[in-house]
C-alpha cells in the first residue's frame, strides 16, 4: 500500500518541475493584459485630452470611475472564479476563454471618437458618458481575464523559487508585450498623421495579439491545472465560509497587509510616472510626439533584460534585498526627473535606464510574495482562496490608482493646463502646467517608492517561514490521505 502511494507520489505531475512550454504558456496570458494596459496607462489621458478635446480634469473622472469600478468587480470574480466547477476546464480557465473575444473588442471602442455634435462644447457630455460605459465595461472583462490569470500562480507550483522564476516568465511576456505596443505605437504614428486614425489602427492590432495570446495561455497551462484541480478535490475541504466572513480572515493576514501596501505603494508610482511621461517628454523636455515611445522602450526593455537577473538574484540574498535594490535606484531616477531641462536628453535616457531597473522589481517582488501569503491561510483556516486574495489586492491598488489619476487629470486642469482641439496643433503649455507636470513625474512617485520601501523592511515571510508553512501543510495532507 505504502509501496503503492509512494508510486502515484512519482506519477503526480504536480511534484513535477514546470517545463519551458507550460512556463511560456502561462507567460503568455499576460501579453493581452500588458498590451493593452500599457496602451492605455501611457495614452489614454492623452488620448482624450488631445484627440478626442476632454479637458484634463474630466479625463481624470473618466478613469477614475473606470479604476473604481474595476477595483470594485475584481474581489467579486476572484470570489466566484473560486466557485467556478467545471470538469473541462477547472476554476479559472472557463473565464478566460469565454471573456477574451469580448476583453479585446470592448478594449477597441475605447479608441473611437463619436461625434454626438457638430460643435465641441455640445459634444463634451455626450463624450464623457460614451467613455465611462465603454471604460466600465471594459475594465469588466479586463477582470475577468486577468484575475483568473493572476489566480493560477500557486496552482501551478507550490515551490518557493519555482514561483518567482514562473512570475520571471510572466513578466517577461508582461514587459516585453508593453515593448511591442511602443514599438507598434511608433511604427503606426510614423506611417499615420492622423491622429484619430493612429490610435484606431494601434487598438485593432492590439486586440488581436491580446485575444490570441490569452487562448495560447489557456490551451497551454490546461493539462497543469486540471493536475492540480483533481488533487485539489480528493482533499477534502472544510465547509466554505460565508464572503463577509472571508474578507474578514483575508484582513486578519498581516503579511497579506503588508503585500497589499507594498503593491499599492510600488504601482502608484508605475502607474502616475506612466500617465504623464508623455507630457512630461513633449512640454518639459520640448521633444516630439513620436519621441515619446522610445523614452519609455528605454525604461520597459532595462525592466524586461533586469527580469532574469533579478529572479537569480532574489534566490541568493532574497525578495526583500532584491527589492530595496532596484527601488534605491528607481528613487534615484524619479528625483532627478523632477530636475531635468530640455536639452539634458542623455540624462533623460540614463534615468529612464535607471528607472526600469526598479521597474523589474515592482513587477516581480510583490506578485511572488502573494502565494506565500495563499499557503498561510491555507494553513490558518484549511481552505485555498486564491481568488479572493487576488481579487483584494487589486481590488485597493486600484482604487488607489484612480484616486492617483484623478488628482493627477485635476492637477493639470487646475494648474491651467490646455486640452488640444480636435484638428488644431498641440497647444504651448504655461509654466503652472509645467511645474504640475514636473511635480508629477518626480515627488510624487518618490514619496510613493520610500513608503513601499518602509513596509517591505517589516514583511514577514522569509524563505524559512515558508519552508516551515509547506512541510505543516505537507504534513496536514498527509493525515488526511491515511
Amino acid at each position: 500500500m505504502n509501496d503503492s502511494a509512494a508510486g502515484d507520489a512519482q506519477r503526480d505531475p504536480l511534484s513535477e518541475k514546470l517545463d519551458l512550454k507550460t512556463k511560456l504558456a502561462y507567460g503568455a496570458g499576460d501579453l493581452g493584459p500588458a498590451i493593452t494596459a500599457n496602451i492605455s496607462v501611457f495614452f489614454l489621458l492623452v488620448f482624450f485630452t488631445n484627440v478626442a478635446g476632454i479637458p484634463a480634469g474630466l479625463a481624470g473622472s473618466i478613469l477614475m470611475i473606470g479604476k473604481i469600478w474595476d477595483g470594485i468587480n475584481d474581489p467579486l470574480v476572484g470570489f466566484l472564479t473560486d466557485k467556478t466547477k467545471s470538469r473541462r476546464w477547472g476554476r479559472r480557465l472557463p473565464w478566460m476563454f469565454y471573456g477574451a473575444i469580448p476583453f479585446g473588442i470592448f478594449f477597441f471602442l475605447q479608441w473611437i471618437v463619436p461625434q454626438f455634435s457638430a460643435n465641441q462644447s455640445d459634444n463634451l457630455l455626450p463624450l464623457f458618458w460614451y467613455y465611462v460605459v465603454i471604460g466600465v465595461i471594459s475594465q469588466v472583462f479586463y477582470t475577468v481575464v486577468n484575475l483568473p490569470y493572476t489566480a493560477m500562480t500557486p496552482e501551478l507550483t507550490q515551490d518557493y523559487d519555482e514561483r518567482t522564476s514562473l512570475n520571471s516568465y510572466r513578466f517577461t511576456f508582461s514587459i516585453g508585450g508593453s515593448i511591442l505596443s511602443l514599438i507598434l505605437t511608433q511604427i503606426v504614428f510614423s506611417q499615420i498623421s492622423d491622429r484619430q486614425q493612429q490610435y484606431l489602427v494601434l487598438a485593432a492590432i492590439c486586440t488581436v495579439i491580446s485575444i490570441l495570446g490569452l487562448y495560447w495561455c489557456v490551451f497551454g497551462v490546461r493539462d497543469r491545472i486540471l493536475a492540480f484541480e483533481a488533487k485539489r478535490i480528493q482533499v477534502e475541504e472544510p465547509a466554505s465560509l460565508p464572503f463577509f466572513k472571508q474578507l474578514k480572515i483575508v484582513f486578519s493576514n498581516r503579511p497579506f497587509l503588508f503585500v497589499i501596501g507594498i503593491y499599492l505603494c510600488s504601482w502608484l508610482g508605475v502607474q502616475i510616472t506612466a500617465s504623464i511621461i508623455p507630457y512630461f517628454v513633449v512640454n518639459c523636455m520640448g521633444l516630439k510626439e513620436s519621441d515619446v515611445p522610445t523614452v519609455l522602450i528605454a525604461v520597459q526593455g532595462t525592466a524586461l533584460l533586469m527580469l532574469f537577473v533579478w529572479g537569480a538574484l532574489s534566490k541568493k540574498v532574497g525578495k526583500k534585498i532584491v527589492y530595496f535594490l532596484g527601488m534605491s535606484l528607481w528613487i534615484i531616477a524619479a528625483a532627478g526627473l523632477f530636475f531635468l531641462q530640455p536639452g539634458q536628453i542623455v540624462l533623460m535616457y540614463v534615468m529612464a535606464v535607471m528607472a526600469g531597473v526598479g521597474v523589474s522589481t515592482a513587477y516581480l517582488i510583490p506578485w511572488s510574495m502573494i502565494p506565500d501569503v495563499i499557503e498561510l491561510d491555507e494553513l490558518q483556516t484549511g481552505q485555498r482562496r486564491e481568488g479572493i486574495f487576488y481579487g483584494f489586492m487589486v481590488l485597493l491598488q486600484k482604487f488607489g490608482l484612480a484616486f492617483g489619476l484623478f488628482l493627477v487629470g485635476n492637477a493639470l486642469q487646475v494648474s491651467g493646463f490646455k486640452e488640444s482641439v480636435a484638428g488644431s496643433p498641440l497647444p504651448i503649455q504655461p509654466e503652472s502646467a509645467l511645474f504640475a507636470i514636473r511635480i508629477a513625474v518626480g515627488p510624487i512617485p518618490t514619496v510613493c517608492l520610500i513608503f513601499g520601501l518602509i513596509l517591505t523592511y517589516f514583511y514577514p515571510i522569509t524563505r524559512e517561514m515558508h519552508a516551515e508553512i509547506m512541510l505543516k501543510l505537507k504534513e496536514r495532507q498527509e493525515k488526511r490521505g491515511s
